[in-house]
């Protein structure tokens, strides 16, 4: 532990010179600094070719139950050479220095590690300013601790996978807003009352939740496009669940949320009711990794933090069939029994509409790949159109001949995409294909990706229009216009001008789908 304050005591002496002048980062760079960059690194095992990522959360979806993932790393703490060799830590503490969550390790024996993240705040805040971002060492083998503040909440990420600051400040708001919906922001009258206020009771068994949220990070594109995906219906089939939904929407049923895993099916809302799409992240993330809503039928409180973030609403959880989840939210704490029987008429409905079943259908086959991308860019809907229905079939067939072919992609080296659209808030992405096949290759497009987002985003500059970049894996276009984002990745070896081409083709070929893949009758978000 003395090596850990050793070269924290550097690096509040560095901030404080910081905090003299109007900045929120610090920089410590390779050179006079350079040997509290080696302490750092050394310190937290993050050096050489052993680094490995584990995530509590990673085997969730590989049969490992909530207990063994909320029971991984327990007993680390910061002097474990397993806990310094993670790559990425996301802390929670209080303003007094006290740990509220910790992604690895036993928040008991990490006291002494949280006191001195505190202290590195409190130092500069008694200059004036506040911490917002610290890096140590090269591109390459440094690493990043980036901070926020709310109120008497502090959320820290010490990083090494070399993500932008935006990136990992948003996953740090999107675990603030994960706290808030168990808590709500009214916590934080209790540390007005006592500075010394201890919240870990009060998340007592949301590890597991957290640490979804987290792993999510790795996979999910909607927690950095700020936008939500849903599931592929026909559009009188997902008229049929949103007439229902929107039937039982009353004074007392504020949001009626139809759901399959994380996609969307329909959502109904009271009027002048708007749900964010970080709102719907949050509440599915909490349904999904929740195992015990998959039990029974439950009535919980739930805070939405952008719809009111001081106030629980009372959520009606069921499962009703596989992984389709209906959510009545309200604001009446008594109205358990009108929302059961509300749904009982959605799920009556959902059933002789033939809804759950086509649910299920289209969660297995359904889904854009990149070899079907049309090569005349005018083209029928993919549902209700018996030729195009033909068409398809043939494309999924030449797919199955080649899907052990490293390379193959789509037409002009199409290799993936996601599109949102900014009006709906709504995006969709092409399942992963050959040679995007791993899951290392698949965390790494969804990261070059976050990466090409950020540089488009960067509130001093941005947006920006477009962007053409090429590496040795591949080359990435990201093209944004009033009407909608587009991500893609091509070959490396693919033209410049092909792939402005295909971008033009994927947009079509979107527009000819989106009354199956977007859900149209949603409302556009006020930000």
């Amino acid at each position: 532990m003395e090596a850990v304050l050793a070269a924290v005591d550097m690096t509040v002496g560095l901030v404080a010179v910081a905090a003299v002048h109007p900045i929120s980062a610090v920089q410590l760079g390779m050179g006079s600094w350079s040997n509290l960059a080696s302490v750092a690194m050394e310190l937290n095992g993050w050096r050489g070719s052993g680094m490995q990522m584990s995530s509590r959360c990673t085997h969730s979806l590989h049969g490992q139950t909530h207990m063994q993932l909320s029971l991984r790393g327990q007993m680390q703490d910061d002097m474990s050479i397993k806990w310094r060799k993670r790559k990425k830590h996301f802390f929670i503490i209080s303003h007094a220095g006290k740990p509220i969550y910790s992604r690895y390790g036993d928040e008991n024996k990490l006291a002494g590690f949280s006191a001195t993240l505190q202290a590195i705040i409190s130092y500069v805040e008694n200059s004036g300013d506040s911490v917002r971002l610290v890096q140590a060492g090269n591109h390459q083998s440094g690493f990043q601790i980036a901070f926020i503040m709310k109120g008497p909440i502090y959320l820290v990420c010490i990083s090494c996978t070399e993500e932008p600051f935006q990136a990992l400040k948003m996953q740090l708001e999107l675990l603030y807003g994960q706290m808030l919906l168990i808590l709500t922001k009214s916590i934080e009258k209790y540390f007005g009352k006592n500075a010394k206020f201890d919240m870990r009771p009060l998340l007592g068994g949301t590890d597991v939740v957290f640490s979804s949220l987290i792993h999510s990070f790795s996979w999910n594109p909607a927690t950095f496009l700020h936008a939500y995906t849903c599931v592929p219906l026909s559009c009188a089939t997902r008229q049929a669940a949103s007439g229902i939904l929107q039937d039982v929407v009353d004074s007392r049923v504020i949001f009626a949320i139809l759901m399959c895993r994380h996609k969307v099916i329909s959502i109904a809302g009271a009027e002048k009711a708007t749900l964010h799409p970080d709102d719907i992240l949050l509440l599915s993330n909490f349904i999904v990794s929740s195992e015990s809503f998959r039990t029974s039928e439950a009535f919980s409180p739930i805070c939405i933090p952008r719809y009111n973030s001081t106030a629980f609403l009372h959520a009606y959880v069921h499962y009703l069939k596989d992984n389709t989840v209906l959510v009545l939210l309200t604001t009446d704490h008594n109205g358990f029994y009108h929302l059961k029987d509300c749904r009982i008429r959605i799920e009556t409905v959902l059933n002789k509409s033939n809804v759950l079943n086509e649910v299920k259908t289209s969660m297995l086959n359904a889904g854009l790949h990149v070899e079907d991308l049309p090569s005349d860019p005018i083209v029928q809907s993919s549902y209700g159109h018996q030729q195009h229905d033909k068409d398809h079939k043939l494309a999924v067939a030449a797919r199955e001949t080649k899907k052990d072919i490293v390379g193959v992609g789509g037409p002009g080296g199409l290799w993936h995409f996601m599109y949102k659209s900014i009006y709906l808030d709504q995006y969709v992405a092409s399942e992963f294909s050959p040679p995007l096949t791993s899951h290392r290759a698949q965390k790494s497009l969804l990261r070059a990706y976050q990466n090409l987002y950020s540089s488009m985003h960067i509130e001093a500059l941005g947006p920006h229009k477009m962007q053409y970049r090429r590496d040795r894996n591949y080359i990435l276009l990201c093209w944004i216009t009033q009407d909608f984002e587009l991500y893609a990745a091509f070959d490396p070896l693919a033209e410049k001008s092909m792939a402005v081409a295909t971008s033009n083709r994927v947009c079509q070929w979107i527009r000819d789908l989106e009354n199956e893949i977007f859900f149209l009758g949603a409302t556009p978000f006020s930000w």
